[in-house]
């Protein structure tokens, strides 16, 4: 199968195209600089390139995966052509998200549970959170299923408030308690509540905050062992939110969060505001963790399935 088949609908692809746009101009613009007067892929031509990934906040580490990668290329066919970078470049990156990005989902779904499916949120104040789990719970509400929200993050008053916001907003039920609250209480609640309604999905919201990494592991430690006594093997799911604008940092609160829970899955916001959309393809390979989700605009819409073929096709469109 071709990796890069159009299985987005167009809407969905142009909103995707649109997302990434400043990466995309950013990152081809060094590449054409970089090649200008250059016939053939030599050894200062992988110089500059990996420069421009490492400045495109792909990550050092993937980086020097992707370049070892074409370095191997041209070395077995002795002759490559700067004409052909950009599709050796695609293929190789493609295939870099293939080995830990599976499946090529392009709609909102989860796994078939006899229990509700349970997804803790994590991630720091600021990356996008609370923006995600409201539309996270649109999109699977408009798929047909019966979404609970669950306010744990109760460190923050505004975090509360704004969950319910978005409770209103997609016209879900939201559980919550006051603000200083025990976050494995505001669990229990919602796993309580889900199991008795018969919802579907259950998106958990956690505090957003670094401060402590001792403290933070603690605390997701207890609220899973809580919910655990609900519902059997849960939180199913670990999501942990980064802004893709932050580039590097994006990185280190990846490790932060990686050393202090077991995330499963990646969501990767705001990148519609950034040329760091690269950020995408280290931080999978680094972590060895599937992105999810990725946020390309403001919009209910602009939450999309994130799907490597397509992702690849806008970035090298």
């Amino acid at each position: 199968m071709s990796f890069f088949k159009n299985i987005f609908s167009s809407d969905k692809k142009a909103n995707l195209d649109k997302g990434l746009e400043k990466s995309k101009t950013t990152f081809f613009d060094k590449l054409s600089k970089a090649v200008v007067g250059k016939s053939k892929v030599d050894a200062d031509v992988l110089d500059d390139l990996e420069e421009i990934l490492v400045t495109s906040d792909v990550g050092v580490n993937t980086t020097l995966k992707i370049i070892e990668r074409i370095e191997a290329r041209v070395s077995k066919d002795k002759y490559v052509g700067t004409e052909a970078l950009n599709r050796i470049l695609r293929e190789e990156i493609a295939g870099l998200l293939s080995e830990t990005n599976s499946g090529e989902a392009t709609e909102f779904s989860v796994p078939q549970t006899q229990n509700p499916y349970v997804i803790m949120v994590v991630g720091v104040n600021g990356a996008g959170k609370t923006t995600t789990i409201g539309k996270l719970a649109y999109q699977l509400k408009k798929q047909g299923l019966n979404v609970v929200l669950g306010a744990a993050d109760t460190f923050r008053a505004a975090a509360i408030d704004q969950l319910q916001v978005w409770a209103d907003r997609v016209g879900v039920p939201i559980i919550k308690q006051s603000m200083g609250s025990d976050p494995a209480s505001v669990a229990f609640d919602t796993l309580q509540s889900a199991v008795t309604s018969k919802a579907d999905v259950v998106i958990i919201d956690t505090a957003g905050r670094l401060h402590n990494k001792v403290n933070l592991m603690n605390e997701l430690t207890k609220v899973k062992r809580v919910m655990q006594k609900v519902v059997d093997h849960s939180p199913h799911e670990v999501l942990l939110v980064l802004d893709g604008s932050t580039g590097h940092n994006a990185f280190e609160q990846a490790k932060q969060f990686t050393a202090a829970t077991e995330v499963t899955a990646l969501a990767i916001t705001k990148l519609d505001g950034t040329a760091k959309g690269g950020v995408v393809i280290g931080i999978s390979d680094e972590f060895q963790i599937p992105v999810r989700y990725i946020g390309v605009g403001e919009g209910l819409e602009d939450l999309q399935v994130f799907n490597k073929f397509e992702f690849v096709d806008s970035f090298f469109k």
